[in-house]
């Protein structure tokens, strides 16, 4: 498959924190002693399935779990839940594997992607997985696999919780065969250029897989054997058990790269020749979201399927897969980690969805319904109310400035969200739709900012601190964050501002609003959850109709195209 080019983490930006612990890649995560037990995924062997056709097989989901075709009225997401198979003492055999590559840009989404549609449709359920932050790659694993891409990152969870969540997905709606996890950049390449923390490499360990590397092999030759032995020595403790070749030129290119990775000793385990016949398209951050072209992303993913069906050897992969060993430690459970069932009023939380606000990660969903929410989706671009009864909304990411015209055409919403006085939580696109303007059309005015799109990327890992109390977090509180934009508000923080770092401050907030451009994962810090819903039942906090309470700005969002 042609090369494609996409952001990263910033490998440039140092370590704001310590250390925590040992993070050489070798390491096998603990034993999981003094924890309860939790509930386990089986063992799975390949059914003689055939290959999920019609609607089912093909339903486009975002990364959490919304349907992207069809619209998001009256969609609720189910009660959290959990695993339903029982905790074996000598850990869990859930055969699993990691696709990894020296760097990015070389085919690590098409050979991970194409194998999740590839032993899907020989009946097996797979259960896809990302290394670090990302929200896009997910979606199209979601297409492939037909369950939520969820995203394995331990710099925003922790490393102690990456192996849990690895089974929690994998047991998440229903048991899987095989899990498989694409990796983030190079093999080695940490949150921070000085460490392998959160790196590809690191997560392996975490989750005892082995890993499937794969070499754009385009013009060189024994070389390639030269750089997957560098890797091997860098650590070996790692086990890379398998290589994929992309870029393959020709018959006799094949046959070189065979025969100086054999003396290796390293199977090839595929040869993907140079084709543009399947293409991803791409924009400044990365893979356009699959809820933005839900038809084309599906025929996408089925060429995928049929590329890695035709070139690589799917037998030897799942053999990789299964000689996993057994994973010792618990899955993570949403209801566990809040610390125990809830019970009481259901207040209604109304998440944005929809082809402009993709960015929602699984586990966000499932912690609210698990702190006694009603989760119910919307679509800002078509909606023209919130879900009846919304005690609280959640703005996370995504693309505005794609749809800013039809956002600002939505008057009925951005009056609707001006006024409304529940607690409101703003990631990023959240941050630009509820501030005045972005790129000059109206939005939704509840924040005093102006938005532009610049041609500077800002990204990276954040640590933050929360300056003020809010709906997510208490003062002085530390979180965990990335961000990853191409816009700059004006101003740039109000007072008082969301969070603090690097000596500046950040985003907007008081009790009933938290907006920033910083992304969280809840599963870091889940105590986000129990104060957002519970904030959702103050009865301070009970939504007005519009019109009834000013906004920051004391004038209607309507009437900002006349100002």
């Amino acid at each position: 498959m042609g090369r494609r080019r996409r952001g990263g983490r910033d490998a440039a930006v140092p370590a704001g924190v310590p250390a925590r612990g040992d993070h050489r890649t070798g390491r096998r995560p603990a034993a999981g002693r003094g924890r309860r037990p939790g509930r386990r995924v089986r063992q799975g062997e390949a059914p003689d399935g055939r290959r999920k056709t019609g609607p089912e097989g093909h339903r486009v989901v975002n990364g959490a779990g919304w349907p992207v075709t069809g619209g998001t009225d009256a969609v609720e997401y189910p009660r959290a839940g959990g695993c339903a198979v029982p905790l074996r003492h000598d850990g869990v055999r859930l055969p699993r594997l990691v696709v990894a590559a020296p760097s990015s840009g070389v085919g690590k989404t098409t050979v991970a992607t194409g194998l999740m549609a590839a032993l899907r449709r020989r009946g097996l359920t797979v259960s896809p997985h990302k290394v670090g932050p990302d929200y896009i790659d997910p979606g199209y694993h979601a297409i492939a696999c037909g369950r939520p891409g969820r995203t394995l990152d331990p710099w925003l969870v922790g490393e102690d919780r990456i192996a849990g969540l690895l089974l929690h997905g994998a047991s998440t709606p229903e048991p899987a065969d095989v899990a498989v996890v694409e990796g983030v950049m190079g093999l080695f390449d940490g949150a921070h250029g000085g460490s392998d923390f959160a790196s590809t490499a690191h997560v392996a360990a975490l989750v005892d897989a082995p890993v499937l590397l794969v070499v754009d092999v385009a013009a060189q030759a024994r070389t390639a054997a030269a750089v997957v032995l560098g890797m091997q020595a860098f650590d070996p403790a790692l086990r890379i058990g398998g290589v994929v070749l992309n870029r393959v030129g020709s018959p006799g290119h094949d046959r070189i790269l065979r025969e100086a990775l054999g003396e290796l000793g390293l199977p090839v385990l595929g040869g993907i020749p140079v084709t543009e016949s399947v293409t991803a398209p791409s924009r400044h951050l990365g893979l356009v979201p699959v809820a933005e072209r839900a038809p084309e992303s599906v025929a996408v993913v089925d060429a995928l399927a049929d590329l890695v069906e035709a070139t690589v050897d799917l037998d030897a992969v799942l053999a990789l897969a299964r000689s996993s060993p057994p994973l010792v430690a618990d899955a993570w459970d949403p209801v566990d980690a809040l610390g125990g069932p809830v019970t009481g009023a259901a207040p209604t939380v109304a998440v944005a969805a929809g082809a402009a606000f993709t960015f929602c990660y699984p586990e966000t969903v499932e912690l609210l319904t698990a702190a006694g929410a009603r989760v119910v989706g919307f679509d800002p671009l078509r909606d023209r109310d919130l879900p009846a009864g919304t005690r609280g909304v959640v703005i996370g990411g995504g693309f505005p400035e794609q749809h800013v015209e039809a956002l600002s055409a939505n008057t009925a919403l951005r009056d609707r969200l001006a006024c409304f006085d529940g607690p409101v939580h703003a990631e990023c696109a959240g941050l630009l739709y509820l501030g005045r303007r972005l790129d000059g059309r109206p939005m939704c005015g509840r924040l005093p900012l102006d938005a532009r799109m610049t041609p500077r990327l800002t990204l990276g890992y954040r640590e933050a601190v929360a300056a003020t109390d809010s709906c997510v977090a208490a003062a002085g509180e530390v979180v965990r964050g990335h961000e990853f934009h191409r816009t700059v508000t004006d101003p740039g923080h109000g007072s008082p501002a969301a969070w603090r770092w690097d000596g500046a401050r950040h985003g907007f907030a008081d009790p009933r609003l938290h907006a920033s451009y910083l992304h969280t994962h809840w599963a870091g810090h889940p105590s986000a959850v129990c104060r957002f819903v519970a904030s959702c039942l103050d009865p301070g906090g009970a939504d007005r109709h519009p019109g009834t309470s000013p906004n920051r700005l004391g004038v209607r969002p309507s009437e900002l195209s006349s100002r």
